[in-house]
């Protein structure tokens, strides 16, 4: 049996000592295997450029993800190299929406989005939602202005539909595929560098269109000073989120280029708004006026004369 003096605590010597008695010992440090190791911040000197460079996406961050992911490796006839872009949950949406609302300066909104995982299911859903959005409300702008008019039958324009498909449709496709075009030329020609994809283009401006769906829907109101302020609002925070996010990949162009693609960006993003405005709500207010109150007064003057 044990005695009491095995029982007790014993101090040991120090590692030095040890080592000194018995050289052929073998140490282990514990803490060797939880230490992580080190990052090199040496090329986060110069932080200003190639945090540009890294929300646009350099070849290496291209080539990673194309090896992580291997994504639309389908042909492209087939049901499964579609399916791949509309795979994304209601929390991705929600948070590109907000992202799309509320943009953050010096942010940009593909790498912190879109890039990870680009769909086509919030834009297109986004533009259906408008389209509806801007047909019922002109509608209804039309039907409350004349509301109490006894000479002026209200008829639904269901033709509205098809004209604001057709406009809001053909902005999210054709003017992101004029815009990718053109920077996969500069690109090729002046800087040479990794640009955005057409899918990440079409995904950055359906998500800027969902600004508008509100802002249509308090068009209702009939004052065009509201209307106006409502315009300009929006335009702001849909336009600043693609100004922040195309900029990186012109800013290296000639600075006249540079500019004026941004401010082309922006006037076609303007010009949306404003024409479905001036088309669907402004339009009905002066379309007939004095006409229906000629027209009792006419008939009344052919019946005496008879």
């Amino acid at each position: 049996m044990a005695t009491v003096d095995d029982l007790k605590f014993s101090e040991f010597d120090d590692a030095a000592n040890l080592l000194a008695a018995n050289p052929d010992a073998v140490t282990i440090r514990i803490d060797e295997h939880g230490e992580k190791p080190k990052k090199k911040h040496g090329h986060r000197q110069d932080s200003g450029r190639e945090e540009d460079d890294e929300l646009l996406g350099t070849d290496d961050s291209d080539k990673t993800e194309l090896l992580a992911g291997q994504k639309k490796s389908a042909p492209f006839w087939t049901f499964e190299y579609y399916q791949t872009f509309f795979d994304v949950d209601t929390y991705q949406v929600l948070d590109r929406i907000k992202g799309s609302v509320f943009p953050v300066p010096g942010k940009n909104f593909v790498r912190l989005y879109i890039r990870s995982n680009p769909d086509l299911y919030g834009p297109f859903w986004i533009c259906a939602t408008l389209v509806f959005a801007i047909a019922i409300s002109g509608n209804l702008s039309k039907f409350f202005i004349r509301l109490g008019d006894p000479f002026y039958p209200y008829v639904p324009e269901f033709r509205k539909v098809s004209i604001a498909a057709t406009a809001i449709y053909a902005y999210a496709w054709l003017v992101p595929l004029t815009l990718w075009g053109f920077l996969m030329w500069r690109n090729n020609k002046v800087m040479n560098i990794v640009s955005y994809s057409f899918l990440e283009i079409v995904c950055v401006y359906g998500y800027s269109l969902f600004i508008y769906i509100p802002t249509a829907i308090l068009w209702i109101i009939p004052l065009k000073a509201v209307r106006w302020v409502l315009v300009v609002f929006a335009l702001c925070l849909s336009g600043s989120v693609l100004a922040m996010t195309f900029w990186p990949a012109v800013r290296d162009d000639n600075r006249r280029i540079a500019v004026a693609t941004i401010v082309t960006i922006v006037l076609l993003h303007a010009l949306l708004a404003v024409g479905c405005l001036a088309y669907f709500f402004d339009a009905p207010e002066v379309a007939v006026s004095s006409f229906p109150t000629v027209l009792p007064h006419n008939i009344t003057g052919m019946t005496k004369s008879q």
